[in-house]
C-alpha cells in the first residue's frame, strides 16, 4: 500500500509586480498598471497576505485531489478483490451479479473495531445541454400565451415561479414534473 504525499509546500505564485522603465508597477482589477508607490500600504499588505494564503491553498487543493485519486484507487482495488471472491461480474464501474446493475455506489468501509470509517458518497449530477434553452423558450411561450387573459398579478406569479425571463435558473425537479405531463399543446 502506497502512502500519499503529506508535505504542505508553497505553490509558486508571482508577486504581481512588474518592472518597467525603472519603476515597479502592479495591475489593478481593471487591468491598468499602477505605480507601487501610489498604492495604499494596507492594499499592498492585503495583496501580499492573499498571495501567501493562495500559495498554500493551491498546494492543498492539489494534495486533496491526489488523496481523492489515491482513495478511489485503493477502494476500487478492494472492491475488485471482493468481486472476485464472490464471483461478481463488473459492469462499467458498478459491480453486478447475473447481468444486473448494483446500487448507485454509496459505500462505507470500517475498521474492525468500528472506530474509523471511510464513507464514499456518489452524487448524481444532471447536466442539461443547449436543448434545454430551446425547451425553456417553448415553455415560456406557452406560459405567456396561456396567461394572456389572466389578471396581471397571476401573470406575475406564473412568470416568477417559472423564471420566464431569467436565463440559467432552471429547476431540475420542475423539468421532470413537466416531462410527466401530457398536455394537449404539442409544444
Amino acid at each position: 500500500m502506497s502512502v500519499p504525499d503529506t508535505r504542505l509546500e508553497a505553490y509558486p505564485i508571482p508577486d504581481g509586480r512588474v518592472e518597467f522603465d525603472g519603476k515597479t508597477w502592479m495591475y489593478d482589477t481593471g487591468g491598468a498598471l499602477v505605480p507601487v508607490e501610489a498604492i495604499k500600504p494596507q492594499h499592498l499588505l492585503e495583496d501580499e497576505r492573499t498571495r501567501i494564503i493562495m500559495r498554500f491553498a493551491v498546494d492543498l487543493s492539489q494534495r486533496i485531489a491526489r488523496f481523492k485519486n489515491y482513495t478511489i484507487t485503493e477502494l476500487g482495488m478492494f472492491d475488485e478483490l471482493l468481486a472476485q471472491e464472490y464471483g461478481v461480474v463488473k459492469l462499467g464501474n458498478r459491480p453486478a451479479r447475473d447481468g444486473k446493475r448494483a446500487g448507485k455506489g454509496n459505500r462505507t468501509y470500517k475498521t474492525l473495531d468500528g472506530l474509523l470509517e471511510v464513507k464514499v458518497r456518489v452524487q448524481e449530477r444532471i447536466e442539461f445541454g443547449p436543448e434545454l434553452q430551446v425547451a425553456k423558450m417553448l415553455v415560456d411561450e406557452c406560459l405567456i400565451e396561456w396567461s394572456a387573459d389572466a389578471r396581471p398579478e397571476l401573470r406575475a406569479i406564473i412568470t416568477d415561479a417559472f423564471n420566464v425571463d431569467q436565463e440559467g435558473r432552471i429547476s431540475t425537479s420542475a423539468i421532470y414534473r413537466l416531462l410527466r405531463r401530457s398536455d394537449a399543446d404539442p409544444r
